[in-house]
């Protein structure tokens, strides 16, 4: 069974693309060992998902190429 990471030590922050008009926006921890936390800012003790550092980076670059940067 997989433990559970405390998410007490995460350090969030705001997407760069998010803004400050109460619009759709993600927090993401990038302080803890092998995973990427990932949660609603609106709603920041609800639902955390949870991803593989190799996962989480596969993800944004692909955001990345589809977006031409």
């Amino acid at each position: 069974m997989p433990t559970i990471p405390d998410l007490r030590v995460a350090a969030w922050r705001k997407s760069s693309y998010s803004n400050n008009a109460g619009g759709e926006c993600v927090e993401v921890a990038d302080n803890l060992p092998g995973i990427v936390p990932v949660r609603d800012s609106k709603n920041p003790d609800g639902p955390v998902l949870i991803f593989p550092n190799d996962s989480w980076s596969t993800f944004i670059a692909s955001l990345k190429k589809k977006a031409g940067m």
